[in-house]
């Protein structure tokens, strides 16, 4: 009887915990958000041969098309059976030309925007490279025209030229530079380095000369020919173009012309350096 009583006892127990588990279990479910649910954004449809058909079909225009393939996704099949196909439903040429090159850009990517380049001077001038890879500014020196010497009359469409030497004060160069050496041109904006002349001086005991063409004006019609050293700039930056003159560059002493410089009656200027031998 003790042993029926206890077991009594015990199932009651568990009866009477019952509609606690069931109140914890209630809580625990998740609640049930009200109102209206924001459902997420559909992927734009992707073009593709069938949409273009489609679109041929429905009479768009062509431009319409082209426009449509540019600006929006897409994924197309253009081998030589998939343009035949298209050519034979109507599609006009323009049309398959868009198709081709989105779908080339699919296969090769879209080329990384070019970072803008920043020029590493920003003074108008002519610059070198020293040993520490720094761009040092050149000094310019003062250009006169000779009255003598090298004058030369010439007669053109009865217009009477004068070509006449440029003359630098002193026998070289106070920048006297070991080869190769980089050199940068900064340059007035529109400018370009081509419009710049190299050229290479003729030594006397207190002067250093080269052939001025036509009336004395520096770069009015051509600069100084006779004297000239060719070089090769390249434009690595907005108004920014570098060349280098290599170990092959016979010694000398050098000047490089600006354009523009004006009438070297009134006072040119040159930048000078020399290459010793």
């Amino acid at each position: 009887m003790r042993i029926r009583h206890l077991s009594i006892l015990i199932a009651a127990a568990l009866l009477a915990s019952l509609p606690a588990l069931a109140q914890d279990h209630v809580t625990d479910a998740p609640q049930i958000i009200e109102g209206p649910q924001t459902a997420p954004p559909p992927k734009p449809a992707l073009m593709d041969n069938r949409a273009v058909l489609r679109m041929h079909d429905a009479g768009l225009t062509d431009d319409l098309i082209v426009q449509t393939i540019a600006t929006q996704p897409g994924k197309y099949d253009t081998g030589p059976d998939d343009l035949i196909g298209l050519k034979s439903a109507g599609i006009s040429n323009p049309i398959i030309a868009a198709m081709t090159a989105k779908a080339r850009r699919q296969i090769t990517g879209d080329p990384a925007p070019r970072p803008i380049e920043l020029s590493p001077v920003n003074e108008i001038g002519v610059y070198y490279k020293d040993a520490h890879g720094n761009w040092i500014a050149m000094d310019s020196e003062i250009v006169h025209v000779n009255s003598g010497g090298f004058i030369k009359n010439t007669i053109s469409d009865g217009i009477i030229k004068t070509d006449r030497n440029g003359v630098v004060d002193g026998p070289e160069s106070k920048l006297l530079l070991p080869r190769p050496i980089e050199f940068l041109i900064y340059t007035p904006d529109g400018v370009t380095a081509s419009e710049y002349e190299m050229v290479a001086f003729r030594l006397h005991a207190k002067t250093r000369e080269f052939r001025i063409m036509t009336g004395g004006v520096i770069h009015s019609t051509g600069g100084a020919k006779r004297d000239d050293v060719p070089f090769t700039p390249v434009k690595i930056a907005p108004r920014t173009w570098t060349f280098t003159l290599g170990q092959d560059t016979p010694g000398a002493e050098y000047g490089i012309l600006p354009p523009g410089t004006g009438n070297v009656t009134n006072g040119g200027k040159i930048y000078t350096f020399a290459i010793s031998e």
